[in-house]
């Protein structure tokens, strides 16, 4: 956590700051590419992949409210227990900036159950750069992470299109859409204070690539 006052000062003043939730080791370079030109602020339970900040996501209070203008959240809603996603989720909207919005990313349990339907459990359905990836790997946790010891990498909780709006419509956030996207993944892009108009919202959702 050193450093982070120093870092929160700054965003006020220089270029926007988001928030990468989960963030790993490595940022993606097509991650970086969303966001030309700002600050990033790597969050991760895991302090062995050196982030900024060491945190939980029911528990942001490292981070002052309103000092983040995106929030990126890839894959890590699902490793949460369900009663604590409206807990991170209200940490997301508080780090916020009032004009801010968030990006949510979780796997699509509806289609992946289909190929549970179809007894595909342990059949690979794609290729992650972590390796092959089943029904199974999505539901419960990446299979092959686990057996090494990342326990915290076991998902306890998933989200249809419309349990994912719950959710996230039960926070009172502005507005928000879901949106099915390739590789078995749904997104939920948030605005904190609303959208001026439709076209603002497709904007930024162009600008995402989602």
């Amino acid at each position: 956590m050193e450093g982070l006052e120093e870092r929160t000062f700054q965003t006020q003043t220089a270029a926007p700051v988001f928030a990468n939730l989960g963030s790993g080791r490595q940022t993606p370079e097509r991650i970086r590419r969303l966001f030309p030109g700002w600050r990033e602020l790597r969050v991760d339970v895991d302090p062995g992949v050196e982030p900024d900040l060491v945190a939980d996501l029911v528990d942001l209070s490292a981070i002052p409210s309103g000092t983040v203008q995106g929030v990126w959240a890839s894959h890590c809603l699902e490793h949460l227990f369900r009663h604590e996603v409206n807990q991170a989720l209200c940490e997301i909207l508080r780090i916020l900036a009032p004009d801010g919005f968030a990006c949510l990313l979780v796997p699509d349990l509806q289609i992946i159950a289909a190929h549970v339907a179809e007894d595909r459990l342990d059949t690979e359905i794609y290729t992650a750069p972590a390796g092959p990836v089943t029904p199974h790997d999505v539901l419960f946790g990446f299979g092959a992470a686990i057996a090494e010891g990342h326990r915290f990498m076991a998902h306890r909780c998933g989200f249809t299109p419309s349990s994912l709006a719950t959710v996230v419509g039960a926070c009172g956030v502005g507005q928000y859409v879901v949106l099915r996207r390739p590789n078995f993944e749904l997104a939920c892009v948030i605005q904190k204070s609303g959208w001026a108009s439709e076209a603002d919202r497709d904007q930024l959702i162009r600008r995402l690539r989602l």
